[in-house]
């Protein structure tokens, strides 16, 4: 899913992130592996950003912030690729810049 993203095979990284969430997801609905899943939906967000569709994509974004346990060190490395689309596309957007403060307001945090 990953090297897909980084790749910009987009396809690839959107079915292979809807299965890591699908397999990650118990019966009763909790999350086996919340740092793995939160990296899928970074992928997700990255593919919406790519395809133009900004409110996707930060949804996808804060989604993976939420989680309950996570590395957000690690998190944000990987959420720099998001942001960097991000900052490129839609800088001037509400939306789009408030993502971005809020990024930063979260790496200046730890």
């Amino acid at each position: 899913m990953d090297c897909y993203r980084l790749l910009g095979e987009d396809r690839f990284a959107e079915n292979l992130a809807h299965e890591v969430i699908r397999a990650g997801t118990d019966f009763d609905g909790s999350e086996r592996s919340p740092m793995r899943m939160a990296e899928a939906r970074i992928t997700l967000g990255v593919v919406a950003a790519r395809q133009g569709d900004l409110d996707q994509a930060v949804n996808y974004g804060e989604w993976a912030l939420k989680g309950d346990r996570h590395s957000l060190p690690s998190l944000l490395m990987v959420s720099r690729e998001l942001a960097a689309i991000v900052n490129r596309d839609f800088a001037a957007e509400p939306t789009g810049r408030e993502y971005l403060d809020h990024l930063t307001a979260l790496s200046r945090a730890t």
